[in-house]
């Protein structure tokens, strides 16, 4: 039996896809049509990828120490030898200066020490599993041999894996340190702006009290209250609430304005006289309105954040040794004479600013994309 001849339906036109797409897909096309955004974007996800795989990409122990190897410039890989895919790094030896009698290790170009993927090295854990295999690793090394991409400080520690550790606590100091915030400052500004009357009155003068606190002396009474017994993470954790319960205030006080112009709006007594409960009414039907402005202030809380944790590590009053953040790396920059013999340690900054850049860039085209009148 012949088939009866059908007509293909012709694909929609581009009107038509937006006739007829969700708020979720239009934001996603707004925002794709802002190139630095998805540039930073993907800036961001390969940082807090490498951050996760922090220990996956060191070649070594950050902790471990070799005096021998302090201060090693960094090391140029080389990717092909004998006309084949073969990287290797040169070899160091050992030389004495005759007037300091002091042993270093210069590059030793007579002497080839090739790579291998997926080497075995230190133990760690990563998503909950034990194991000990990296990146990579070299293959006939001496004992005083590494892989140096950033060179090493003056304990002869290796920066590339002391910067892949850094980078995994100050990013995730960062993200957790704005959750609490934005937590606090949506319902407290929500519930503030909803109830009004005492309870607004008592919000606004926490949030006062909080902002007329001075910055530096609060952080230096803070710190001497630390005790010196606490561990690592007891540190992180305490510096990440401590930052968090001072930052809530901006966000708390943009949710109420916004909410004290929303709760007159026809959608939301139309709400109201359906029965919604008040939490309803905030989560379901407020917020969504101006998911923009929460996006703005998240996007700016984010490296305002990391510059905390940063700042605060940079002056002894946050994370401290044998922790490892961004700004406890560039504590060994701040000596003059250090930089002169070592200018690499500088390096550290690099990544500081391209993931504050990232943020701010991401931030705008968030708050652009989810910009209902844009």
């Amino acid at each position: 039996m012949r088939l009866p001849f059908t007509r293909r339906k012709p694909a929609p036109s581009k009107a038509e896809r937006y006739a007829t797409a969700t708020q979720l897909q239009l934001t996603w096309w707004r925002f794709c049509r802002h190139r630095l955004a998805v540039v930073s974007l993907i800036v961001l996800l390969l940082a807090y990828t490498a951050a996760i795989m922090a220990d996956f990409l060191a070649t070594t122990d950050p902790h471990q120490t070799n005096a021998a190897t302090s201060y090693i410039e960094p090391q140029a890989i080389h990717w092909f030898d004998n006309g084949g895919f073969h990287p290797f790094v040169y070899g160091l030896k050992g030389a004495r200066d005759m007037r300091t009698f002091k042993l270093s290790y210069k590059v030793d170009t007579s002497r080839k020490v090739y790579l291998d993927l997926f080497a075995h090295n230190y133990d760690y854990s990563l998503f909950g599993f034990r194991t000990d295999i990296h990146l990579f690793g070299l293959r006939n090394a001496n004992r005083n041999d590494g892989i140096y991409i950033l060179g090493t400080d003056q304990l002869g520690r290796d920066l590339w894996s002391r910067l892949a550790v850094a980078t995994r606590v100050s990013l995730f100091i960062g993200l957790v340190g704005v959750s609490i915030s934005l937590f606090l400052g949506v319902i407290l500004g929500g519930v503030s702006a909803i109830y009004g009357g005492w309870i607004d009155i008592l919000v606004q003068r926490m949030i006062e009290v909080v902002r007329s606190m001075p910055t530096i002396p609060l952080w230096l009474g803070l710190s001497a209250a630390m005790p010196s017994s606490w561990s690592v993470t007891q540190v992180y954790l305490a510096i990440t609430i401590i930052i968090s319960l001072l930052s809530w205030t901006d966000l708390a006080r943009t949710v109420r304005g916004k909410f004290l112009s929303l709760r007159e709006e026809d959608f939301v007594l139309a709400a109201e006289l359906a029965g919604a409960s008040q939490a309803r009414i905030i989560f379901f039907h407020m917020l969504p309105s101006f998911t923009s402005h929460i996006i703005a202030a998240v996007s700016l809380a984010l490296p305002a954040m990391i510059i905390s944790e940063t700042s605060l590590s940079f002056l002894g009053l946050g994370l401290r040794p044998p922790a490892i953040s961004w700004g406890v790396l560039l504590q060994d920059a701040q000596n003059v004479q250090t930089l002169v013999l070592a200018p690499w340690l500088l390096t550290v900054a690099v990544p500081v600013i391209i993931v504050i850049l990232a943020f701010n860039f991401l931030g705008d085209g968030l708050r652009d994309a989810a910009d209902p009148y844009g």
